[in-house]
């Protein structure tokens, strides 16, 4: 038989080598505190009719984030994406997705906050709002769509980079 012992006597509770007790943690932290699906509406116009059409559609589909501040240290980022097959013959689907995170970040500096909120927090979110999507179209009546992974941290490098040559192509001197 094997000795059990008391199990707590086996834990480093002195703090080294783990989290400090009672909230002494003071280094930088970011992560998702929860996920969920803020609104989801899938509109099928054309049903029956459309999943008679022989025309491939055409796939269109935007994203936007947007980040709020609920309080100083957590934020919800909202990842959202419309997506309509259109074809000749007209819609065969329409959907709008606003798939949330909250964003729990700690002892970061501004740049840093900024990058997690609109570089990493999307890429983290991004695979399962991709699956609710695909979901929605399968049971709308049509083959899912899996859209392709998106690098929204290079999205953002591309971004800052565009928005500091912007910066720098304003003359100076205006009044």
């Amino acid at each position: 038989m094997a000795d059990e012992g008391n199990v707590i006597s086996d834990l480093n509770l002195d703090g080294a080598g783990g989290p400090a007790p009672n909230g002494e943690d003071t280094g930088p932290a970011a992560g998702i505190i929860s996920q969920y699906v803020k609104d989801l509406s899938v509109e099928n116009p054309n049903a029956p009719q459309s999943y008679q059409w022989q025309d491939a559609p055409q796939l269109d589909v935007q994203f936007n984030i947007q980040s709020t501040p609920v309080d100083s240290e957590i934020h919800e980022v909202e990842l959202k994406i419309t997506m309509a097959a259109k074809s000749e013959a007209g819609t065969a689907y329409m959907i709008e997705l606003a798939y949330c995170g909250l964003l729990g970040m700690r002892g970061l500096a501004p740049e840093q906050m900024h990058a997690f909120t609109y570089g990493e927090a999307p890429r983290i979110l991004f695979p399962f709002a991709r699956r609710i999507l695909a979901d929605a179209v399968r049971d709308a009546g049509y083959p899912p769509v899996l859209l392709e992974p998106i690098d929204f941290n290079g999205l953002y490098l591309q971004q800052l980079a565009q928005a500091q040559q912007t910066a720098d192509a304003e003359p100076a001197g205006h009044a």
